[in-house]
């Protein structure tokens, strides 16, 4: 962000200053009270404070953050942003450094927006926002275009998902006066959050990869699912580059609402339905057996050959959409092309293969709804073709009244792709409804399909490494709250645990 005095901070995000009069006696020596100290960076862990830091304290489930106010202060934080000041000072802080607001979540949105302005006009002439949203392939899709777009100068982008009222405006945050481009990523459970999110970061280029049957249950439907993600498209900048999905009948709808010149991408070629044209697109896609996609790109500027890094060939249309926004802001397509061919995953739990005692792991467990679910099963049978294939599925959550008979499709679609065995977590009845649909079209077709629940994480985590042998193909797949990325840590600390052992004895690690 950009330097600025906590008095002033005070004011951005809406709420009052503690005890100004009282600070103002206190000054230090130098004739500089608290209110006039810089804030630079803000934060919701006081783990993670610094010099120049505002703590954000912020009520959760489990945890209060105004309990930790005190011992932000003492780690060099400027100041404190609360909505319960009174316990703040509880914990240890001093009146004159509390801002007191009426919701901490919607002052620190307030300040990120009014930050955001600062940045425009006293930064850079080319400072760029691009953001993306879609139900499927944000964060990959964002980790593309940090990769490409870090050729335009100094970037900032989010860690993993930092896609909602807490995680973007402290993306925002770290914005300053240098940056070139800031990389957002818009995520949505309902309509208006994307709206809300706009407000506080309005794009100048806007992204939208694809309407899918995530959070249904949320939405009431997919339709409204349309609706919400079309919400970037209005909330863009005049002017902005809007790039959509021509592959995707619900996306190209939203061009109606576009307030800048719009640029399809495809996977299927350059001619699109309705006599729409895609300005980029792929060519001659090929899979490798080890699931990496090659294609030719093109674009209106020329076309070049790419090998993605990236395992699954549904990262094809991840890579044409950050391939579509950084054209659109100058990036040549040689350039393009060599980054989409050097680019592995970065965030954790996402189509990443890892070696685990002569086992390969695809963990793609960070999240999961019916078309990423159908993805990562397709992608293992590929990935496994002529070895023995494991799948280990969690839920997938907010379905609705769609949950059931999504899960039952799951569970016909591991059969299908020929899945040998199948470990479900949970007793919930849709994975009962998986699991049984699997059985029996695995039975109808004549299959050889082995099934095993298991009550919670910790049961598999206990078992699994016994469950599975060298050379065979696992798959961690189901939505975060199932807690299926667990299972990819604890093998993974397990694997490195054991490897130094190995190599003390002279045997060498599988």
């Amino acid at each position: 962000m950009i330097p600025t005095p906590l008095s002033m901070v005070a004011e951005q995000c809406a709420g009052v200053l503690l005890d100004a009069l009282h600070s103002a006696a206190e000054s230090d020596v130098a004739g500089q009270s608290a209110a006039d100290e810089l804030v630079s960076t803000v934060v919701t862990d006081n783990r993670q404070v610094v010099a120049g830091s505002l703590f954000v304290a912020i009520k959760g489930e489990r945890v209060d953050g105004n309990n930790y106010a005190g011992a932000a202060l003492a780690a060099g934080a400027v100041g404190v942003l609360t909505d319960n000041p009174q316990a703040a000072q509880d914990s240890g802080a001093a009146p004159e450094r509390i801002i007191a607001v009426s919701d901490s979540v919607t002052a620190m949105g307030n300040l990120a927006r009014e930050q955001l302005v600062q940045v425009r006009q006293q930064g850079r002439p080319d400072f760029t926002v691009v953001a993306v949203t879609g139900s499927v392939g944000k964060t990959t899709t964002k980790d593309l275009l940090a990769a490409l777009l870090a050729e335009r100068g100094p970037i900032v982008a989010p860690p993993n998902s930092f896609n909602n009222p807490i995680g973007l405006p402290l993306t925002v945050l770290r914005a300053d006066a240098h940056t070139a481009t800031l990389v957002l990523e818009m995520g949505a459970d309902h309509v208006g959050n994307i709206e809300y999110l706009t407000r506080i970061a309005p794009p100048d280029v806007a992204i939208v990869l694809i309407v899918a049957r995530a959070h249904l249950g949320e939405f009431g439907g997919i339709d409204n699912v349309a609706r919400a993600k079309s919400e970037l498209v209005r909330g863009a900048r005049e002017g902005a580059p809007v790039i959509l999905n021509g592959d995707d009948v619900r996306v190209v709808a939203m061009s109606e609402y576009a307030h800048g010149p719009v640029l399809y991408f495809s996977t299927r070629g350059r001619t699109l339905e309705a006599g729409l044209k895609a300005a980029i697109y792929a060519s001659d896609i090929q899979v490798s057996g080890s699931e990496h996609a090659a294609f030719t790109l093109h674009t209106p500027a020329g076309a070049a050959p790419v090998q993605l890094a990236l395992v699954g060939e549904h990262h094809v249309a991840n890579a044409l959409a950050a391939a579509a926004a950084a054209y659109a802001v100058g990036i040549s397509v040689d350039h393009i092309a060599q980054v989409l061919s050097t680019t592995g995953p970065v965030s954790a739990h996402r189509m990443a293969i890892s070696s685990v005692r002569g086992a390969t792991i695809i963990d793609d467990a960070y999240n999961a709804n019916p078309d990423s679910m159908r993805a990562g099963i397709r992608a293992l049978a590929r990935l496994g073709r002529g070895k023995r294939t494991v799948a280990v599925l969690g839920k997938m959550n907010e379905l609705g009244e769609h949950s059931a008979a999504e899960h039952r499709a799951i569970g016909r679609i591991v059969a299908e792709e020929g899945v040998q065995l199948l470990f479900t977590v949970g007793k919930d009845p849709d994975m009962q409804e998986l699991r049984a649909e699997a059985e029996l079209a695995s039975a109808q077709a004549g299959g050889s399909l082995t099934t095993q629940m298991f009550s919670n994480v910790d049961e598999i985590i206990a078992e699994l490494p016994t469950l599975i042998a060298p050379g065979d193909v696992v798959l961690l797949k189901g939505s975060n709250a199932s807690l299926v990325w667990t299972i990819a840590d604890a093998l993974a600390e397990r694997d490195s645990a054991a490897r130094p052992a190995q190599e003390a004895l002279g045997v060498e690690g599988e």
